[in-house]
């Protein structure tokens, strides 16, 4: 099965040896994101919903990118340094999906790059 990178200026370049996505046959796995900003390469100011709606507009850039939409997205795992903003981080997540949001996980974690609170990864399957 063939694999391609996906890229996109909608979306923040990587900041290491990684692709913004791969994909290979109906299979899309778009990299953890971080609240960046792909204008100006910088996590945004903001809460922690404004920077998990930042993540999600460039979830749904990339995906849209390799040819599918938000509601390809089949599976999410976001990381958090704090899980005492799960409801903000769910309530801003939540309003990208309009019906059966994807399966998901999420994870505290120690750290983050950059020294973000939240990062997003995602698969979709693109029809």
């Amino acid at each position: 099965m063939k694999r391609e990178a996906i890229t996109t200026s909608a979306a923040p370049g990587a900041i290491g040896p990684y692709s913004q996505a791969i994909t290979t046959g109906s299979l899309l796995f778009i990299s953890g994101q971080l609240p960046i900003d792909p204008q100006t390469g910088s996590i945004i100011d903001g809460d922690i919903a404004a920077k998990t709606r930042q993540i999600m507009t460039n979830i749904k850039n990339i995906v849209e990118a390799g040819g599918g939409s938000i509601d390809d997205l089949v599976k999410t795992t976001i990381f958090l340094t704090d899980l005492g903003s799960f409801q903000d981080v769910n309530q801003a997540y939540g309003a990208f999906f309009s019906a059966d949001p994807p399966a998901r996980s999420t994870i505290q974690v120690a750290a983050l790059p950059l020294g973000s609170p939240v990062e997003i990864e995602a698969v979709a399957v693109i029809r």
